[in-house]
């Protein structure tokens, strides 16, 4: 695992510079330059890369669901952002970058789409007009006629929920989904497993969209309504459970004695934060590099045959449970 030393190096920048970043400190006086180059060289320095010197043959559409920009928000896309990058450049691919708004730009002289995060419906079908090849990560199952490469949220929710119930954690919330569509699934199939055990409280449903900001705020108001809660939360992402860990921490509530906090993606950032956060890791680099190898197969092998895979999720066990 790299260390914030190493970081720093390759950064060259200094060590509590590393440290204020990844901690998502406000008070920190950096330019986002330097937040960027951070946080890229935090999250590709957790593979290895293998470089490529053969002429790149096939053109293929990358769109991403968000900016460069706001991949700092949530380092989740960054690190299947970089999986596909690797593996197109080690299967020859070109990329063309595409922001979901330019998807009418598409030209249909490519050879494939990949498209990474929450696409409508009219989206998708713009996408599957514009190329027989497509695939895409992270957007709901239910289409059909193109590959997808999708994370089994039910499991998430059920290995971080018997995470806290192992822990004699009964009183179990939630933070995320809000008005948005984000995170709809993760919470549909959290209140589903607790109301099968007959657990699920509303007054622990925290609702917001995600963000670091987001998870503090809500997370400040439930100490300000509960302050002798003894509870445990799942939160939609990381960024939502670091905010909320800044949140006890500046209250001086202790985690996880009083509060235990689980998070979902297992982002670079987790790691470093303090207490460290315990997550759900979601192979963020091998999504990406299933994508690039599912559309090998359209490409090489004239497969016909939409395919739907789901990569494992796993439970990192550190010190806010």
């Amino acid at each position: 695992m790299a260390t914030i030393k190493d970081i720093a190096a390759k950064a060259e920048v200094s060590i509590a510079t590393v440290s204020r970043v990844l901690n998502y400190d406000p008070t920190l006086s950096v330019s986002e330059e330097t937040k960027k180059r951070i946080f890229e060289i935090a999250e590709s320095m957790s593979y290895q890369k293998h470089a490529s010197r053969k002429k790149l043959s096939r053109r293929i559409a990358f769109v991403h669901w968000v900016t460069e920009q706001e991949e700092l928000t949530d380092l989740y896309y960054m690190g299947i952002r970089h999986g596909v990058e690797e593996q197109a450049e080690r299967h020859h691919l070109q990329l063309v970058k595409y922001t979901a708004h330019d998807i009418k730009k598409i030209p249909k002289q490519m050879d494939g789409i990949i498209a990474v995060g929450r696409f409508t419906d009219e989206q998708v079908e713009e996408l599957k007009s514009t190329s027989p090849h497509l695939v895409l990560v992270d957007t709901d199952n239910h289409h059909t006629g193109c590959d997808s490469v999708l994370i089994d949220f039910q499991q998430v929710m059920k290995q971080a929920i018997d995470h806290l119930l192992d822990r004699e954690i009964t009183a179990i919330g939630f933070i995320g989904a809000g008005n948005s569509n984000e995170f709809d699934i993760r919470e549909r199939y959290f209140r589903e497993y607790m109301q099968a055990k007959g657990l699920c409280r509303e007054e622990l449903v925290l609702p917001t969209s995600f963000s670091v900001d987001n998870g503090y705020q809500v997370m400040q108001q439930f100490i300000k309504d509960f302050p002798k809660a003894k509870a445990g939360f799942i939160a939609a992402n990381d960024p939502l459970a670091i905010g909320a860990l800044k949140a006890l921490h500046q209250a001086g509530i202790p985690v996880p004695g009083q509060i235990q906090l689980v998070g979902v993606n297992d982002i670079s950032v987790s790691k470093y934060v303090y207490p460290a956060l315990t997550t759900v890791r979601i192979e963020k680099e091998w999504i990406g590099k299933t994508a690039v190898d599912l559309m090998m197969e359209r490409l090489k092998d004239d497969r016909q045959i939409s395919k739907k895979v789901f990569i494992e999720t796993s439970l990192i066990i550190r010190e806010t449970t």
